[in-house]
């Protein structure tokens, strides 16, 4: 487990895969000079976009920020998901979020001595 919350969800590394073969196939599109693969290629592109989005208001996203250090594996799913992240524009274009100065539920406070400072330690 790394030292620092990165990031990596479920819903990240989807997106991330369906976009890369999505990349390869408009560049095996414009090598080919093929307007058809180019155009499969940007649609599989925006296929990824809408399936990380998906999955990140399934709950195997995670919010703007730094996650409490237990959720940040990348098998937990967010508990907040339901209600909406604050300041997440995903959840906003699903009708979900709270405005960035709505009260959010309660979240477990990471103690500052547990955040390294540096990464050696």
């Amino acid at each position: 487990m790394s030292l620092y919350d990165e990031g990596h969800t479920i819903a990240g590394w989807t997106g991330f895969g369906i976009a890369a073969v999505g990349s390869a196939v408009v560049g095996w599109g414009v090598c080919a000079a093929s307007l058809p693969l180019v155009a499969a290629g940007l649609a599989v592109a925006a296929v990824s976009v809408l399936v990380t989005w998906v999955l990140h208001l399934a709950g195997w996203g995670k919010p703007p920020g730094v996650r409490p250090r237990g959720q940040w594996g990348m098998r937990v799913r967010d508990p907040q998901a339901r209600e909406g992240h604050t300041g997440c524009v995903s959840c906003r274009l699903a009708g979900r979020g709270r405005r960035a100065g709505a009260p959010a539920p309660a979240a477990e406070a990471i103690p500052a001595e547990s955040i390294p400072l540096s990464p050696i330690e």
